[in-house]
């Protein structure tokens, strides 16, 4: 009994937490045993524990804020700050399971995306990129798809009024047909290319995004096409969006921020 107790406990003291946010910065007993669902009591009983250990802290007007601890804890390093910083380690481990070249590409303020980091694979025959570091137009090939198609819809339509140069024989050039491609990638949760941007190449990505919901950049997986026929490439493509979660998840993505700013990426209604 007292384990099952304990463990009801940090439930509890979760729940408090995930109370604040950035539009409710400081809380007072009552709001946060409304939000909860729990008693004032048990409410008050765990804001002195949980404020004892510095997870909270109280101001002169008795209503409660994040504690220091928390704020040391994101300062100290353990949590990654960076895109790359927190997407390496799983692209190495992805690496090592499909042995094919992992690909991180970041979203740019122009709207743009740009190749921050790979971990090649081993394979004598395999994809390296030669352009990190350059500007990369969204709708050419899988990474920049899938980061496109969660853009606000605005953002998405005003990228598709403009011209889209064909980069190879094979590039997707015209807008109503990556329209389809985009609404596939939000329904399934990742995108495919087939030589579209790099001729011999075909490759799966998907999305990642930050603690605010918002898409940041891409996890993509580059492999020659003579070993990626379709069955393979819904393989890894399936795995590369659980791989990208986990990123988005070290980020400080909530499913349910992210669900929400889906809505903005979808079409308006019709009418």
């Amino acid at each position: 009994m007292p384990a099952r107790n304990g463990v009801q406990s940090i439930d509890r003291a979760v729940a408090i937490l995930r109370c604040f946010d950035a539009h409710h910065a400081d809380l007072g007993i009552s709001e946060i045993a409304r939000a909860t669902g729990l008693s004032t009591s048990t409410t008050h009983r765990l804001l002195a524990s949980m404020t004892t250990n510095r997870l909270l802290g109280q101001g002169p007007d008795k209503r409660y804020r994040l504690g220091p601890l928390l704020v040391q804890l994101g300062r100290s390093g353990a949590v990654p700050s960076s895109l790359r910083e927190a997407a390496r380690p799983f692209m190495v481990a992805l690496r090592d399971e499909v042995d094919e070249t992992v690909g991180l590409h970041e979203l740019l303020p122009t709207y743009e995306r740009v190749v921050v980091d790979q971990v090649e694979s081993r394979q004598e025959l395999r994809r390296h990129y030669t352009d990190i570091g350059i500007p990369i137009a969204l709708p050419n090939g899988a990474p920049g798809k899938c980061i496109l198609s969660r853009l606000p819809w605005e953002r998405q339509e005003a990228v598709l009024a403009r011209p889209i140069a064909a980069v190879t024989d094979r590039t997707v050039t015209d807008a109503e047909a990556l329209r389809v491609e985009l609404a596939l990638c939000r329904s399934r949760g990742w995108a495919g290319s087939d030589a579209e941007r790099t001729p011999g190449i075909r490759a799966v990505a998907a999305p990642v995004f930050d603690h605010t919901g918002r898409v940041v950049g891409a996890l993509g997986l580059s492999v020659p096409t003579v070993r990626m026929d379709d069955a393979r490439a819904d393989e890894l493509g399936h795995r590369v969006a659980e791989v990208a979660w986990e990123v988005s998840e070290a980020l400080g993505a909530t499913r349910a921020e992210v669900d929400r700013l889906l809505r903005e990426a979808e079409p308006p209604p019709a009418g």
